[in-house]
C-alpha cells in the first residue's frame, strides 16, 4: 500500500514541512474541529493541537471521541439532577415551562443548575397534635371572671406590708363579712398613713393619693373585688385627704387623717351597729322563732342583745355550701345559751312554717330598694313571702349604693369553681369532664317586694327610702 492510500502509516519522513505562518492566515486548529461539536460547550476542554502543524487523522478521531463522551456525561448529569429536584411551581414558572409529569423544562440557552434536595418528613416522625383545652367559663358570667391574687408574689414594691397581709386574709375568707372587710381596710390604711413620708418638694395632699393610696387599693381589688362599703369608705377618705391644707406640716396632716379614720369607723360602723342591734332586739318577743341565713355580724349582735335582755326565743340558722358561714353563727349563739336549730337550705320550706320573723344581713342596699346579699338570700326571702312571714333587713347606711340592680348577672363576684368541689367526690376531676361547667357566684339580688322593713342607724325605713337616705348621707359628708 502506498503512502497516499494509508495516511495512518505516514512517517515523519513523508510529511511536508509547513510554510511559515503569516499574520493573515487562519489557524488550522480551528478548522480541524469535528463536525458534531456544538459551540458554547466549554465544560470539557479539548486537547490543544500541536503548534508545529495540522492534526493527524488519528488525533482528530480521538479528539472527536473525547468530545462525544464529555457531552454524554454532561447530559446524564443534567438528567439526574432534574429527576431528583422536587417540582416547584414558582421555580418552574421562572426558569421554564411546566411539562407533563410536574418537571420544569429549562429555557433554551439558560444554564441548568442542580437544585438542593430537601428530605421531607417521614411517616414515623409525624407531628403530634396538642389536645385543645376546653373552656370552662360560663358565657353568661364571662365578664365577671377575674383571677384572684392568692400570694404576695408579683406585688408591687409600693404595697404596704399591712395591705399585703390584709389582701391574703380576704382572699382565703379569713376576713369575709362586708363590715369586717371595711374595718380591716381602714385600719390598714391608717398604718399606711402613719408610715408615710412626704418626698422633698411635695405635699401629702397631692402626693399621697396617686402614688401611695392607689397601689394599695389596686392590690386589695386584685385579691377580691371591693365591697360597696369599702368603695364608699375609700371615696370618703380621698375627699378627706384632699381637704387638708397643703401648708400644714406632715406630722399634723398625718394626725388629722388618722383621727378622721377613727371617727369614721366609730360613727359609721361601731355606733351604727349598736343602734341597729338595740332596735332589732326590741322587736323580738318572747316565744319568737327567728330564722336567719348564713352569718351576719349585725344579726348575731341583735340576737345576743335580745338574749341579754332576758327574752326567750329560738333561732333557726339556714346555711349553704360552699362557705358554710352559718356554722360559725350557730356555734356563737349556742355558746350564749340560745336554742338553735341548724339546717341547710334544702330544708328551708319545711322549717319556715314555724317561723315568726326572718332577719337577714346585707352586703348592700341598691338605690331601687333591692337587697344585694349572699347567694341564697333571695330564695329565703321568697319562701318567707310565700309563707306570709315578715322579712326584716339589718343594714348600715355605709352599705347603701347609688347603683341600680335588676339581677345578679350584671354585677356580681365569681368565686373559684373548685370551692364547690368536694374532695373525693364525683366532681373531683370535673375539669376533665367534657361539656361540664361550674359557676360559683357569691351574691344574689332580692326584689324589694319581699322586704317589709330595713333597720338602719337612722331608723326603720321602707325600701323606697333607700335613695333618699343615701343622698342625705352623701350631703352630710
Amino acid at each position: 500500500m502506498s503512502a497516499e492510500e494509508s495516511p495512518v502509516a505516514a512517517s515523519p519522513a513523508n510529511t511536508v514541512k509547513p510554510k511559515p505562518e503569516s499574520t493573515e492566515s487562519t489557524p488550522s486548529s480551528t478548522q480541524a474541529k469535528a463536525p458534531n461539536a456544538k459551540p458554547g460547550n466549554s465544560k470539557t476542554p479539548a486537547p490543544s493541537a500541536p503548534e508545529g502543524g495540522k492534526l493527524s487523522a488519528a488525533e482528530l478521531k480521538k479528539r472527536a471521541k473525547e468530545e462525544k463522551a464529555a457531552r454524554r456525561a454532561a447530559a446524564v448529569q443534567n438528567k439526574a439532577g432534574a429527576e431528583t429536584a422536587p417540582p416547584v411551581a414558582g421555580l418552574a414558572g421562572q426558569k421554564g415551562e411546566t411539562v407533563k409529569g410536574g418537571k420544569a423544562q429549562p429555557k433554551k440557552g439558560a444554564e441548568v443548575r442542580n437544585l438542593p434536595v430537601r428530605g421531607g418528613p417521614t411517616k414515623s416522625a409525624s407531628v403530634e397534635q396538642v389536645p385543645k383545652v376546653e373552656d370552662k367559663t360560663v358565657d353568661l358570667f364571662r365578664h365577671l371572671y377575674k383571677p384572684r391574687t392568692t400570694s404576695i408574689a408579683g406585688a408591687g414594691k409600693d404595697v404596704h406590708p399591712a395591705i399585703l397581709a390584709l389582701g391574703l386574709q380576704m382572699s382565703n375568707y379569713t376576713i369575709c363579712g362586708s363590715c369586717a372587710r371595711l374595718v380591716a381596710t381602714l385600719q390598714a390604711f391608717k398604718r399606711v398613713v402613719e408610715s408615710y413620708k412626704t418626698p422633698v418638694g411635695a405635699s401629702l395632699t397631692r402626693h399621697f393619693i396617686p402614688h401611695v393610696l392607689s397601689p394599695q387599693i389596686e392590690y386589695l381589688a386584685s385579691c377580691r373585688p371591693l365591697s360597696v362599703s369599702m368603695g364608699n369608705a375609700i371615696r370618703w377618705l380621698k375627699l378627706e385627704i384632699s381637704k387638708i391644707d397643703p401648708d400644714l406640716s406632715e406630722a399634723d396632716a398625718k394626725e388629722s387623717v388618722c383621727d378622721a379614720i377613727d371617727m369614721f369607723m366609730r360613727e359609721r360602723v361601731t355606733f351604727a351597729d349598736k343602734v341597729i342591734a338595740d332596735t332589732t332586739a326590741e322587736k323580738i318577743r318572747d316565744g319568737d322563732v327567728i330564722l336567719t341565713y348564713a352569718k351576719s355580724s349585725l344579726v348575731q349582735r341583735a340576737l345576743a342583745k335580745a338574749h341579754e335582755m332576758g327574752k326567750k326565743f329560738r333561732v333557726i340558722v339556714v346555711d349553704s355550701r360552699p362557705l358554710h358561714e352559718g356554722k360559725h353563727l350557730a356555734s356563737a349563739l349556742v355558746s350564749l345559751g340560745i336554742e338553735v336549730k341548724y339546717c341547710l337550705i334544702q330544708g328551708l320550706s319545711h322549717n319556715i312554717q314555724d317561723v315568726t320573723k326572718v332577719l337577714l344581713g346585707a352586703h348592700a342596699m341598691m338605690t331601687n330598694g333591692r337587697l344585694y346579699s349572699r347567694i341564697g338570700t333571695a330564695l329565703v326571702a321568697m319562701e318567707a313571702s310565700e309563707a306570709d312571714k315578715p322579712v326584716i333587713v339589718l343594714c348600715e347606711t355605709i352599705k347603701f349604693s347609688d347603683r341600680v340592680a335588676l339581677d345578679s348577672i350584671v354585677h356580681n363576684e365569681i368565686a373559684p369553681a373548685n370551692e364547690l368541689v368536694i374532695a373525693g367526690g364525683p366532681l373531683e376531676n370535673w375539669m376533665d369532664i367534657k361539656k361540664l361547667q361550674l359557676c360559683n357566684p357569691m351574691y344574689d339580688v332580692t326584689p324589694a317586694e319581699y322586704i317589709q322593713m330595713i333597720v338602719t342607724e337612722s331608723g326603720n325605713i321602707p325600701t323606697t327610702s333607700v335613695p333618699v337616705l343615701h343622698r342625705l348621707g352623701n350631703e352630710a359628708q
